[in-house]
């Protein structure tokens, strides 16, 4: 499993560096788009006010001077005669006070015919500058270099005005500024990344925190978890807790469980080896108590063994079954005890019942439930199973004529190895813990009554289909 603070550190670090990079070509587009309309609108204006200042009569010797004004080092302006294509003359600049990227805005003149008549800067390295065609802006290629151009023409002197700017002059500015946004967040970069490692160490130190408690708590130790976590750690904490207090109510009642059983099983262990004892001293009858002492005590480790499994086991997925077929089977497996006592037993009620539980659970239940009504009724006593319909719920109830419970026991005969005194036989309290716990599993409810004149009545009613 990867690091927590490893993978939100490098997650962070990776979105920004991506969203970075997409908000600095963002604002590449950006500016390149709004840099050209600017651009645009300096070469129309300018254009325009060329354009305004022309006199419609000018003369050669007017446009000699404007080429005097125009001419730049190593890139003088030069002036054609006649519409020929071949510079009548070049004019230098006698002054020194210009900017550099004065080279990359150049002005030119043609007549209507479209040939030159006074081209200014860079416009004259390769030969003439192409003449406009038309009015408005366009890109031209001309000695390597792509320009920007805007060309109008001047009705009033009869003249195509052109001013162009080199495209490397755009480039240039729109990559400045998006370097001069670029390199602030190169810089901050690494203190970013700083900060960040410390907020996420920060913000994971609750979870690491939260690991020490349980980790440094020993095996005994199964205290509720209460030191102080923020909010989003409150579920993980409560989880903890529950599973906290699910395995110690587990290990309390391995525990209690362990004692009682041995406590319940240290008795007819005592009384076989007496009776063993006895026997072996020639005592015929105490044999006979060690054979029923041994059933005692088989009886107690199979229903120790039943209820272990139950604890152990998850709750089983109900399907909807036949209680019917189930319940007679086990009837007539039961019925040669009930023969041998002279017990009768009769199964009444419906002859199909679904409900949804599980069929081996079921089964278990109720073997239980007859097995205790068997066995604690007289000989000649009466057992009753009926299967029937309790307000539209589907409900197993079992009747003998034994002596019953006390009442004041009958919400607590369910527990383990609670038994009523002076039952007349042995037994040993975990039969209706059985029945009571299964009765839970298969979402039914369990209700026990003293039967008049004697006896008593066990139903399982089950709750609706979930």
């Amino acid at each position: 499993m990867r690091s927590i603070r490893r993978y939100l550190l490098r997650t962070l670090a990776i979105t920004m560096v991506v969203a970075g990079g997409l908000a600095v070509t963002a604002a590449y587009l950006i500016t390149d788009h709004e840099l050209e309309e600017i651009l645009d609108t300096q070469l129309s204006l300018h254009s325009r006010i060329v354009a305004g200042q022309l006199d419609p009569n000018a003369t050669i010797d007017d446009y000699a001077r404007l080429a005097s004004r125009m001419g730049l080092p190593e890139h003088p302006a030069q002036l054609y005669r006649d519409g020929n294509s071949v510079p009548d003359r070049s004019f230098e600049s006698g002054t020194k006070l210009y900017h550099e990227e004065e080279l990359k805005l150049v002005l030119g003149f043609w007549n209507a015919d479209g040939s030159p008549r006074l081209l200014g800067g860079k416009w004259n390295d390769a030969g003439p500058f192409p003449a406009p065609l038309e009015e408005g802006f366009r890109w031209e290629s001309y000695d390597g270099h792509r320009w920007r151009v805007f060309s109008m023409f001047d009705v009033a002197s009869d003249t195509w005005i052109s001013m162009g700017l080199q495209g490397s002059f755009h480039a240039e500015v729109v990559e400045r500024i998006t370097w001069n946004n670029l390199l602030p967040m190169l810089l901050l970069l690494p203190l970013l990344l700083w900060l960040m490692s410390r907020i996420i160490r920060r913000g994971i130190a609750p979870i690491q925190a939260l690991s020490r408690q349980v980790q440094g708590r020993s095996a005994h130790d199964l205290r509720k978890i209460d030191n102080p976590v923020p909010q989003e750690l409150n579920g993980l904490r409560e989880s903890l807790n529950d599973f906290i207090a699910r395995l110690k109510e587990t290990l309390e009642r391995e525990r209690r469980f362990t004692a009682d059983a041995a406590h319940e099983l240290r008795t007819p262990l005592a009384a076989l080896r007496i009776h063993l004892d006895n026997a072996q001293a020639g005592g015929e009858q105490s044999l006979q108590k060690a054979y029923v002492g041994v059933e005692r005590l088989q009886r107690v480790v199979e229903q120790l063994l039943i209820l272990a499994r139950l604890d152990q086991v998850a709750t089983t997925s109900p399907a909807t079954i036949d209680l019917y077929p189930i319940i007679a089977e086990l009837v007539a497996e039961l019925w040669p005890l009930a023969e041998e006592r002279n017990q009768h037993l009769r199964l009444i009620g419906l002859t199909q019942l679904e409900v949804r539980a599980d069929e081996v659970e079921v089964g278990i239940l109720f073997r239980n439930l007859l097995d205790n009504a068997l066995r604690y009724t007289s000989e000649g006593g009466q057992v009753e199973v009926e299967l029937a319909l309790w307000e539209g719920l589907p409900q197993l109830t079992v009747r003998d004529t034994g002596p019953g419970l006390p009442e004041a026991l009958l919400d607590k005969v369910t527990e383990r190895f609670r038994r009523a005194s002076g039952q007349g036989t042995t037994g040993s309290g975990l039969g209706l813990s059985i029945v009571s716990e299964l009765a839970l599993r298969q979402n039914a409810r369990l209700t026990l009554s003293n039967r008049i004149p004697n006896g008593l009545v066990v139903s399982v009613t089950w709750e609706q289909n979930q």
